[in-house]
């Protein structure tokens, strides 16, 4: 079966959720996996010299079982992960993964169809996170001190990427970015439908007569 994967990317606090659930409510047949569900508990978070529990990098999430998740999405879509919108099943099934270290993960870089990286400057970034409540929370100077620094890192490692990204502006309005990602989004899978039916429509008529 033909499916649709979708990530959605980017700093913290850039507006990665907030545009995979808007999304979610208007794309058919579509499941949402946040990354933030596969954190690994505290007290196997790894501590730099500064003290600092090293969260925002890869090993402090547990990848293998995000994997599995997705890879038993892959093969029954939209089965067994949790709430789908409008499921019809003449739709092509759509997965949003959505999280801030996602194309950094080499084992999924074979199953993106659209990818999208959300970007705010430093102030805006740092403004929004302060406003965040965070279980273990923030202590100080954990955002200039690891947080930012792990964020340019992983940036960085992005631009040897070979496939393409959409970069997104996330100051602008919650509507504006939705607006963009669905028209984008809609016009793709219309695309996709219809090489389906092409490809079916080949195959019937192929098909020896009786």
């Amino acid at each position: 079966m033909k499916t649709f994967v979708i990530g959605i990317s980017g700093v913290t606090n850039g507006g990665k959720t907030t545009l995979a659930k808007n999304l979610q409510k208007h794309l058919p047949n579509c499941t949402v996996i946040s990354q933030d569900d596969f954190f690994k508990p505290a007290s196997e978070i790894e501590k730099d010299e500064n003290g600092f529990l090293q969260y925002d990098v890869l090993e402090a999430l547990n990848m293998e079982t995000m994997m599995a998740d997705i890879s038993c999405w892959m093969g029954n879509p939209g089965s067994s992960l949790g709430p789908t919108a409008g499921c019809r099943t003449e739709e092509i099934p759509i997965l949003i993964i959505e999280g801030f270290l996602l194309f950094n993960y080499k084992p999924l870089d074979t199953v993106w169809n659209k990818s999208y990286f959300l970007t705010i400057p430093y102030e805006e970034c740092k403004r929004r996170r302060s406003k965040r409540v965070y279980e273990p929370p923030d202590p100080p100077g954990y955002f200039d001190g690891h947080v930012w620094p792990m964020y340019l890192k992983h940036r960085q490692e992005m631009d040897s990427m070979t496939w393409e990204i959409v970069y997104l502006d996330g100051t602008r309005s919650e509507e504006d970015l939705f607006s963009q990602v669905y028209e984008e989004l809609t016009q793709e899978l219309a695309k996709q439908s219809a090489s389906t039916v092409l490809a079916n429509g080949v195959v019937k008529s192929g098909a020896p007569g009786k």
